[in-house]
């Protein structure tokens, strides 16, 4: 059968919604807008957004070469994505691995991959299995991201951050709802001295109605306080806004105005379009997808073009339908230079794990304490002033069972360690049916 003009169509793999068969799809490209198109046998076909308007997707890709590392196990006979661990079809080393160090939780987010709530905590023996099993997999290089649940409801966190650091990890970073570290200014310090470089600090706008809708009570002030206390102990921040359609997609310049604000104690903002896994409202709407150009347009519309959607880039390391990126200079007039090669000029074939680590490494860390004797014409001075003055803005789209596309999950470097001790790209690890099956995360007891 030919295809229409001006359409052009890709073949991929996906899962069914509802049963979780793997089957066919496409990304059919219709003018700016692409789709993921699917069918299944048994429940229909489904067409879900994946791409929407300028930047156009043509200008967006660009070409990327396979990396491997570490270990893989075998291949087994069902194959991606139900056989993952990380096996040898993967074309990307781990960038990010997370460690669940509990299920429990002081909040309960309509929205929330992990479906947190309850559950036991894992020891710290078995915490200690799983940094082992990130050092074989993926070496000591990447970030090590400790979440949960609420990691910070633990109060051996500290003990759990130094295991890490002691182990070769030097890139320790929490991801935090900030409750705790508001209520107990202390608690910053004591993270910071037990090896912690960064806070992945949830912060989905500058409106406690947002807060209300998504998280389910006020908690503005709340993030405000987190953030002092993380900027008192030299602890980098960084705000994930999760983007509902609806709730706070209009409020994303006012977070970026603010994080400007903040800075260089806040060191970027990344956002994260709402996706449809673990808990959330139901199945979405085609008109409550945020897709990554959509938030582009978003960036420049509502901060008065001070970012447009040219400063943003293709990643290096992740497949370039999962996210963007854009560096930034603060300068002393309170305009923006962008630092970033623009989609356009992003030519050459690139690895990418390695050089995206340095860069989150770099970026996210709090900048040094400025100090009364420094010699302001150095070069470490000016290095320094240079480093205080940036500030990143990115983004990354999670895909649950209605957008899922192998092709992404294979070149993916986000890895969620599971607790038997396998590496599962993150989208696969939090991915559920329709009905709420998991097709890895455990169920909390």
């Amino acid at each position: 059968m030919m295809k229409p003009n001006n359409v052009d169509i890709t073949a991929t793999m996906s899962l069914c919604p509802h049963c979780l068969a793997r089957i066919p799809a496409e990304r059919r490209t219709e003018g700016d807008d692409t789709f993921l198109v699917k069918s299944c046998p048994d429940h229909g076909e489904f067409r879900t957004p994946v791409w929407r308007g300028e930047p156009r997707i043509s200008s967006w890709s660009r070409p990327k070469k396979p990396f491997h590392s570490g270990t893989h196990l075998p291949l087994e006979p069902r194959g991606c994505p139900f056989d993952c661990g990380i096996c040898p079809k993967h074309r990307q080393q781990s960038c990010t691995v997370l460690i669940e160090v509990t299920g429990r939780c002081n909040l309960a987010c309509q929205f929330c991959f992990a479906a947190a709530g309850t559950g036991d905590d894992p020891s710290l023996e078995t915490i200690e299995k799983w940094y082992l099993t990130a050092l074989e997999k993926s070496g000591p290089h990447n970030i090590i991201q400790l979440s949960g649940g609420e990691a910070t409801l633990r109060d051996d966190l500290p003990a759990i951050i130094t295991m890490g650091r002691e182990l070769g990890f030097p890139f320790i970073q929490l991801n935090s709802n900030g409750v705790r570290l508001a209520a107990d200014p202390a608690y910053a310090r004591e993270l910071k001295k037990a090896g912690l470089f960064s806070v992945f600090l949830q912060f989905d706008g500058t409106d406690d109605r947002i807060y209300q809708t998504i998280r389910g009570r006020a908690l503005l002030a709340e993030k405000l306080k987190a953030i002092d206390h993380c900027a008192a102990a030299g602890l980098g921040v960084v705000l994930v806004p999760t983007i509902v359609a609806g709730v706070n997609s209009d409020n994303i310049g006012a977070i970026l105005k603010l994080a400007l604000e903040l800075s260089p104690a806040v060191r970027g903002v990344h956002f994260q379009p709402a996706s449809y896994f673990g808990r959330h409202p139901g199945v979405p709407k085609t008109c409550e997808r945020v897709t990554l150009p959509d938030l582009m347009r978003a960036i420049e519309g509502q901060t008065g073009g001070l970012m447009k959607k040219e400063h943003f880039c293709p990643p290096g390391c992740e497949h370039p339908l999962c996210s963007f990126h854009g560096n930034f200079l603060r300068l002393p007039s309170g305009e923006l230079k962008s630092l970033t090669t623009p989609a356009a000029e992003c030519t050459i074939e690139t690895v990418g794990t390695g050089r995206a680590v340095s860069y989150v490494a770099q970026q996210w860390s709090a900048p040094a304490p400025v100090s009364c004797c420094c010699d302001t014409n150095s070069l470490d001075a000016f290095l320094e002033n240079h480093h205080s003055n940036t500030f990143a803005v990115s983004a990354m789209a999670f895909q649950d069972v209605w957008n899922l596309d192998l092709e992404r999950v294979q070149e993916c470097c986000i890895h969620v360690v599971a607790p038997d001790n396998r590496l599962i790209p993150f989208c696969l690890y939090n991915l559920t049916s329709a009905g709420g099956k998991p097709l890895y995360r455990r169920r909390p007891c």
